[in-house]
């Protein structure tokens, strides 16, 4: 916030534009390293979509649905 503060003064100083508020941009770069991951996951030829939701199931299912963890 502080340094917000600092580049609006400089900014009304040389009578540039104010830089945007901290936070606007935050839902767009997390919508897009959504989209990134998803793309990745095409192109490694696993499921796009769907994974989230199948990893908290499987963190939420009884104990006894769940299968031991692999032995090395």
């Amino acid at each position: 916030m502080q340094q917000h503060m600092i580049d609006s003064y400089r900014a009304a100083r040389l009578g540039e534009p104010a830089p945007p508020v901290p936070g606007t941009h935050d839902v767009a770069t997390v919508r897009a390293m959504r989209d990134y991951r998803r793309f990745e996951a095409v192109l490694a030829g696993r499921p796009a979509t769907g994974r989230l939701r199948a990893a908290l199931a499987h963190l939420t299912a009884p104990q006894h649905r769940r299968r031991p963890p692999a032995c090395p």
